[in-house]
């Protein structure tokens, strides 16, 4: 019987954890394998994580416009039935690739790679946005092949989630705090957000951002614009 609940149920972890580390280093192998394509097309990825509502879309919105004169840019949009965030980037005028888990809360390497090849990439190609599916666990422990790993927390979700869901934070390069236009009226603590995004990971990147009015918005590109000259 389980030793920590006495539920009936047979402990038997020999079983179950080998399964999971079959997943994790199949789909490391592939995201191996997806940072060698984009690598030899000299195409940098940011895969874009955050919960649902947190404004990964806007970010992008924000964000592709502004380095269209620089860049050739390619969006990758997951999510779980609907297109609804890939018609908005279609507005914008660049190729998107819709992914529908069909209720998986997370992308992994192997639906990426199927939409790299869809997206018919080429040497002209710069930039990939990867906007994962609204989660802040699920896409912790699947890399993509991604040179950068961004989070999009919102003000409104509470400045604790650094440290609640450490994992996310820990393997991400840059922290996005979005819709700061709405710090005055909820209680959030914009510097308690920061201390604790950097005692999770000292060497993420921090940026406050409102994309409705635009604060924050050039900083943050700037640094999209050395990532993209500096891949890891």
């Amino acid at each position: 019987m389980c030793k920590e609940c006495g539920c009936g149920e047979t402990e038997n972890k020999k079983e179950i954890i080998p399964v999971g580390r079959e997943v994790l280093e199949e789909n490391a192998r592939l995201a191996v394998h997806n940072r060698q394509h984009i690598e030899k097309l000299g195409i940098v990825m940011f895969n874009i994580v955050g919960s649902p509502g947190a404004g990964k879309t806007t970010l992008l919105e924000k964000t592709i416009p502004a380095l269209l004169d620089e860049y050739k840019i390619a969006v990758i949009e997951g999510d779980l039935e609907t297109d609804r965030d890939k018609q908005r980037i279609d507005n914008l005028n660049v190729p998107c690739y819709q992914i529908r888990t069909h209720g998986t809360c997370h992308l992994d390497a192997k639906m990426v790679h199927h939409a790299l090849h869809e997206l018919e990439l080429d040497e002209n190609y710069d930039i990939v946005f990867v906007e994962n599916v609204g989660n802040l666990v699920c896409p912790a422990d699947f890399r993509l092949g991604e040179n950068f790993r961004v989070v999009v927390l919102s003000v409104p979700e509470g400045d604790d989630k650094p440290e609640k869901y450490p994992t996310i934070f820990y393997g991400s390069d840059a922290v996005v705090l979005s819709k700061l236009d709405l710090s005055p009226y909820l209680d959030f603590d914009i510097d308690a957000c920061r201390e604790r995004s950097y005692r999770v990971n000292p060497g993420a990147k921090f940026f406050t951002i409102s994309a409705k009015d635009g604060d924050g918005l050039e900083r943050w590109i700037k640094w999209v614009r050395w990532a993209a000259q500096t891949p890891k």
